[in-house]
């Protein structure tokens, strides 16, 4: 989730953060178990609509305070440094390639949030102790240029095997998975998807077929793929991006196209949960309990897809028109588990960076 981590098109496409009832993040963070104020500790990604954040205090008197602290790596890494003295009380980023490592610092107080029995089993990776709570998902895939691929009469790819077929040759573009999250949910989905064995073998072929690495999420988009709006058209019409990603090109379009103008290459998906908890030595606990409550209610969830370009983690949460006419059904996105990410990642990163860099 760094903030590229599927939040990179909403930090790009809708600016700031919407402010409305937060409090400055300059302003002193520590709130009292009597305070009116609970402050919630994320990344610089978050993002949430005024009226809604205005909702939450006129319903529990309560007035959000957002600590931001960089991408959520950095974020995550913060709260470690600060366990037991958190810089506020609830922390929303942690994602399920960092969710291990938080776990095993011993970040959160266990609270089961109202609205959990509309979360999907499949969400709740702490299930069993309830330390953190769902807040929202997403998925790294492929995205490629429809235009492209109609000019040149060739069928996009739809799965990772067609990416090292010749047609794809020269084609691709991805993130570094050692300085990026899309970069790093790619090799993932890699290593889902062959195994431990396998995925060394795949990116071997990858290479051989002309993939190409830049540093970051950005770079990758807006200056080597070819169909981004916003971008100064690169050569390549595939990039690793994220489902979301044809919604927002098409977000601040006046008229509407029939379809937008970059697709998504199915059967190449990460998937990623982000969540919320309450951080140990919080001090407005009943805040904190409050807020993830609030985190996790419809009308919070509905205002989530817009806010970050994210899927809402409840079920009966109604996804807005521009998810449902543009987006992406990724049915089957691979994952794996956070034990075996945190158990592998580090050297992952290096025995990829040995092969493809």
């Amino acid at each position: 989730m760094n903030s590229q981590f599927r939040h990179a098109i909403a930090a790009t496409l809708l600016g700031s953060l919407a402010l409305g009832t937060l409090v400055g993040c300059g302003e002193d963070s520590k709130s009292g178990s009597d305070s009116k104020t609970v402050t919630l500790v994320t990344h610089d990604s978050f993002a949430a609509s005024k009226a809604v954040l205005k909702e939450f205090t006129e319903e529990t008197g309560y007035t959000v305070r957002v600590q931001a602290g960089g991408d959520a790596g950095a974020a995550v890494n913060q709260a470690i440094l600060s366990k037991g003295h958190p810089q506020g009380d609830v922390f929303f980023g942690v994602d399920n390639t960092l969710l291990s490592r938080a776990l095993d610092n011993d970040l959160f107080t266990p609270y089961s949030a109202k609205g959990l029995d509309k979360v999907p089993a499949a969400l709740q990776l702490d299930r069993a102790e309830h330390r953190v709570t769902p807040v929202d998902f997403g998925d790294i895939c492929v995205n490629y240029d429809r235009e492209y691929f109609a000019d040149k009469k060739l069928a996009p790819p739809r799965t990772l095997d067609d990416l090292t077929k010749p047609a794809y040759k020269n084609l691709l573009v991805t993130e570094n998975a050692a300085t990026s999250s899309p970069g790093l949910g790619f090799l993932l989905a890699t290593a889902a998807t062959y195994g431990d064995d396998g995925w060394q073998g795949y990116w071997k072929k990858l290479r051989a077929n002309g993939v190409e690495v830049v540093d970051g999420w950005e770079q990758a988009y807006y200056d080597r793929f070819s169909g981004s709006a916003g971008g100064g058209k690169g050569d390549r019409p595939l990039v690793v991006s994220y489902a979301s990603s044809p919604p927002a090109e098409v977000a601040d379009a006046k008229t509407k196209p029939a379809k937008a103008p970059t697709g998504v290459a199915t059967g190449t998906c990460f998937r990623q949960v982000e969540f919320a908890g309450l951080l140990n030595g919080a001090g407005n606990t009943k805040g904190g309990k409050a807020l993830l409550d609030f985190l996790l209610s419809k009308r919070f969830q509905e205002d989530v897809p817009l806010n970050m370009y994210v899927n809402p983690a409840r079920e009966d949460a109604k996804l807005p028109d521009l998810f449902t006419r543009y987006g992406a059904t990724i049915a089957d996105s691979a994952t794996l588990a956070p034990q075996k990410i945190a158990k592998n990642r580090e050297q992952w990163v290096k025995t990829w960076s040995s092969l493809v860099l």
